[in-house]
């Protein structure tokens, strides 16, 4: 076979990565533009890309920068600048760690975990309307693929 020429598999994967590649741009713009008005219902004046900080930090409890940073896979200074705002309105805390007396941990502040909290039923009673019609099956489908998906993302950075 010339390498013009493709086998039938190779273009029903091609398809596949095409549609996937359409489907995940869209999901990532509507992402985009909903990002700003969670990050509002949380607090007013938190920037949409924090968001992801309180759930980390609600599902670990408390961490070190150094550990968020690399959880989420950017560099410490831009953590670190999400932390101090997140930290001036409120949101999050600073510790001393424990185990190192000269690090810190953070941790979500009672406000923080209350306002993430709201935000998240929210969403979930958002996602029950949009997908009311579906099946449980599929849900737990694209549960899981969304899962498989991310858990991919993860082993690439």
């Amino acid at each position: 076979m010339s390498e013009t020429e493709s086998s039938p598999e190779l273009q029903h994967n091609e398809t596949a990565i095409e549609t996937l590649e359409h489907e995940l741009s869209v999901l990532w713009r509507r992402a985009r533009s909903n990002s700003s008005k969670v990050a509002r219902q949380v607090h007013p004046d938190m920037e949409p890309a924090a968001y992801g900080l309180l759930v980390l930090l609600q599902q670990h409890q408390e961490m070190r920068l150094t550990d968020i940073a690399a959880s989420i896979g950017i560099g410490k200074p831009s953590v670190s600048r999400q932390i101090v705002m997140l930290e001036s309105l409120g949101l999050v805390q600073k510790h001393a760690d424990p185990l190192d007396g000269r690090a810190q941990t953070i941790s979500l502040t009672p406000a923080g975990s209350q306002a993430l909290a709201r935000t998240q039923t929210a969403r979930k009673d958002l996602f029950r309307t949009l997908l009311q019609d579906w099946e449980e099956e599929d849900l737990v489908q694209l549960g899981s693929l969304l899962t498989k998906l991310n858990d991919s993302y993860a082993r690439e950075h």
